[in-house]
């Protein structure tokens, strides 16, 4: 983990904390200004296990991008370190501070500036709740499409910080794809802005999508122009059950095969399914080994689901099962959200993978993840978007056994090394943070580490925003 030079005792140390203070508080209001250590502790980290976290020296919550500027110009002045945060529910340990460090919370930056039917556009602050702009947009009988699983709690400037996917991804892809426009704070307190709010635009190097997945590690978004979609219409899900997953992932390949575009294609493993029935008790066919679940928005989604329905059962399916209504059809889409908490249930705590395979690779992965299992003698289930290869192996353990931890993370390392041998990538939706640094360099190769740091050092030639993430 990064840290800034220590003094050598804890007078200067207090001296120089309380420096800090009064200069932010020179150009913020105090109740923006935290420096409780009871309180800042709870903003040490996010939700990933395994991954380091330091105590930071004050957590700033501001309201105004001038107010973000003057922390980032103070930050330069005195060399501190600046840990972006928005909503904290990332799993890479990407929001996790840094010993003496500033953690920026953008959670109060929370507007929605405009939205505009006839530009299909909404222009927010990065604390905007990602379910909350899609209820503002579905007003003006708009969508905005990236729905990740935490999308009740999650930030739009966390999506952007880890180009965060959801459940819908197949049909209208991850957050990459929508963020037209950018205003950043650099790490030397410059505004920049990036992008456009027209529906084209070629001018230059695309610096937007260099901040889309970033991690905060270039710059502070404080605005963000988002593409947005006609609402569609309210899809309808299919339930396939399968004796195995190997059956289900052959429906998968079938589906994507023959031109079908489902608006959500997920896979639930036996332990996935379990798991949900156990804490929500959802009812799920519990005889299955996979639970595949397939849905369409199409303006006639019943004849879409028969079609995908006959090549579940020609792939093997025991039974398929469409959802009647709609209140049917968001009764399984809750069991998929919930599946990631149902998981955590089981053992107390979680280490939740991200690899993404070629889809042609999906059910591989998913047979190496079952042999994983066995070898580290391990609970991990396995929820897919299954539509585009992305798995999230899931490790459940007991915290509090040493050997059971152990075994915990040699098998998620296991998991990401079997993930690239397929050809696939570390993360798909949940970025690198701390978690997965080594793997990082493993995936793109000592150049491509290289010229990674090269983009770092032009936008944050002093290395303080969140440092030690990444590489």
């Amino acid at each position: 983990m990064s840290r800034i030079e220590a003094p050598s005792d804890q007078a200067p140390r207090e001296q120089a904390a309380g420096n800090l203070t009064d200069r932010l508080l020179a150009g913020l209001p105090a109740e923006a200004v935290l420096t409780d250590p009871d309180i800042t502790a709870s903003y040490a980290h996010d939700m990933a296990s395994f991954c380091p976290a330091g105590a930071p020296a004050v957590v700033v919550l501001p309201r105004t991008v001038e107010q973000v500027q003057h922390v980032m110009r103070t930050a330069t002045e005195l060399r501190v370190p600046v840990v972006p945060q928005g909503a904290r529910t990332g799993l890479s340990g990407g929001a996790n501070a840094t010993d003496g460090c500033i953690v920026l919370s953008l959670t109060r930056m929370d507007r929605i500036l405009e939205i505009s039917p006839v530009d299909r556009i909404a222009v927010v602050e990065p604390g905007v709740v990602n379910a909350a702009l899609s209820r503002a947009v579905g007003e003006h009988g708009l969508y905005y499409p990236p729905d990740p699983s935490s999308w009740e709690t999650c930030t739009i400037g966390g999506n952007i910080g880890t180009a965060s996917g959801g459940l819908c991804c197949v049909k209208y892809g991850v957050t990459a794809e929508y963020v037209l426009g950018l205003d950043v704070v650099l790490a030397d307190g410059r505004l920049m802005s990036t992008g456009r709010r027209t529906a084209k635009g070629v001018a230059g190097y695309d610096l937007t999508r260099l901040f889309v997945g970033s991690e905060g590690s270039l710059g502070i978004v404080v605005r963000a122009v988002l593409a947005l979609k006609p609402k569609p219409p309210r899809q309808l899900v299919l339930a396939a059950e399968f004796a195995s997953a190997a059956d289900a992932c052959a429906a998968v390949c079938r589906i994507m095969e023959g031109g079908h575009v489902p608006s959500l294609l997920e896979l639930m493993d036996r332990t996935t399914v379990k798991a949900v029935n156990d804490l929500a008790r959802m009812g799920l066919p519990e005889t299955t080994e996979a639970l595949l679940l397939a849905a369409f928005d199409t303006p006639d989604p019943a004849a879409d689901l028969a079609a995908v329905g006959a090549l579940c059962e020609a792939a093997g399916a025991t039974q398929v099962v469409p959802a009647e209504d709609a209140a049917e059809s968001e009764l399984l889409l809750q069991a998929r959200r919930l599946s990631l908490t149902a998981l955590e249930a089981v053992k107390g705590t979680t280490m939740i993978d991200d690899v993404c395979v070629p889809r042609s690779k999906l059910a591989a992965m998913l047979d190496g993840v079952e042999r994983i299992a066995a070898k580290y003698d391990l609970t991990i289930g396995v929820c897919a978007h299954a539509g585009d290869g992305n798995t999230h192996p899931t490790v459940c353990f007991d915290a509090r056994e040493p050997d059971e931890s152990r075994r915990a993370r040699e098998s998620f390392d296991e998991i990401m090394s079997l993930g690239l041998e397929l050809g696939g990538t570390i993360t798909g939706e949940h970025g690198v943070g701390v978690l997965k640094k080594e793997w990082l360099a493993r995936e793109i190769g000592p150049v491509g580490v290289e010229m990674q740091r090269a983009v770092k050092q032009a936008f944050d030639p002093l290395g303080i925003l969140n440092p030690g993430k990444l590489f």
